[in-house]
């Protein structure tokens, strides 16, 4: 069987403050989630990141996921936002 891509958007909004990035992706290598891309800017004091990751590998259920992300945002003081790209796609077609 062909090994497609399981592309999900994750956004981290929030104040700034060291580790966002470091929880983020140690949670996601733990779980075997592969970054794709990712942007992230500072303004005003205020964090904002954007990734695309691969979600194919993870053994955990993408709700269990998004779970997790929620508690490892209330933990750092950071909002973790996480869709499937699928639904960005399907309402961005003509």
């Amino acid at each position: 069987m062909e090994n497609t891509l399981d592309k999900t958007i994750i956004t981290v909004v929030g104040k700034d403050t060291v580790g966002i990035i470091a929880k983020v992706c140690t949670y996601l290598s733990e779980n075997g989630i592969n970054v794709l891309d990712i942007s992230q800017t500072i303004v005003s004091g205020y964090f904002n990141m954007m990734m695309i990751v691969d979600m194919n590998q993870t053994k955990k259920a993408f709700v269990d996921c998004q779970k997790d992300l929620d508690v490892i945002g209330e933990q750092i003081g950071v909002s973790i936002k996480c869709q499937k790209a699928e639904i960005f796609e399907k309402m961005h077609r003509i």
